[in-house]
């Protein structure tokens, strides 16, 4: 009877160290993670509080998964308004290399993040959980991803509103997305960063499109 209880008593403590010692499923690696998709957006449409309210907002959302050591910046352009120059959403992000939440390789550098050479895609451009964004085909469909950028990372130029008034407007303006899924419609529908222009500012018109005021965040 001694034997079986102490047999019993291993099982019992091999299983709950192996429980310990297994990472949980989709649980990001935190140390290494530097690049994700947020998994919400702040909730104002494409009202993100201006840069430095998208740029907290990644650090809330890497702070909550055991990221917070790591300085994280929101992948986003801005256009020249009054005395303010435009901000290249490229020049915000750091030298690279960056590698999301399951410890994959994305990108190297800022020239092999928007060549033909990334990684980005459905199955790798995860959020800070390290979960897979829906996309087209799921329901619902979140692969458009503000990003207010042309393909190679930088501003818009001349007069058209291409970042709702600079991330400020939950209503009225538009914003460049990209797809994360890497599919779609739009004049770019293969681009994780520029596919097309977003319906409006709205969180109601980005969900119309196939958004839900979903950004990127990389880490410095």
């Amino acid at each position: 009877m001694k034997k079986l209880l102490s047999g019993l008593s291993f099982v019992v403590l091999l299983s709950a160290l192996t429980s310990c010692a297994a990472p949980m499923r989709g649980a990001p690696e935190a140390s290494g993670m530097s690049f994700f998709i947020t998994s919400t957006g702040p909730g104002n449409g494409a009202n993100l509080g201006g840069l430095a309210g998208a740029d907290q907002h990644c650090q809330r959302l890497a702070t909550a998964v055991g990221a917070a050591a790591r300085t994280w910046r929101a992948y986003l352009s801005t256009s020249a308004f009054g005395d303010q120059a435009a901000v290249n959403a490229r020049d915000r992000i750091g030298r690279g290399p960056w590698y999301n939440a399951h410890g994959t390789l994305v990108a190297q550098n800022v020239a092999d993040l928007h060549g033909e050479s990334n990684r980005l895609g459905k199955e790798t451009s995860l959020n800070e959980r390290g979960e897979v964004v829906s996309g087209r085909g799921d329901t619902p469909n979140r692969h458009d991803i503000l990003t207010g950028a042309q393909l190679d990372g930088t501003a818009f130029s001349g007069d058209a509103d291409q970042t709702c008034r600079n991330w400020t407007s939950g209503g009225e303006g538009s914003a460049q997305v990209g797809h994360h899924d890497r599919q779609g419609g739009g004049a770019n529908p293969t681009s994780w960063n520029s596919a097309h222009a977003s319906r409006g500012c709205s969180q109601e018109n980005l969900r119309g499109t196939g958004g839900d005021g979903l950004f990127y965040c990389f880490a410095l």
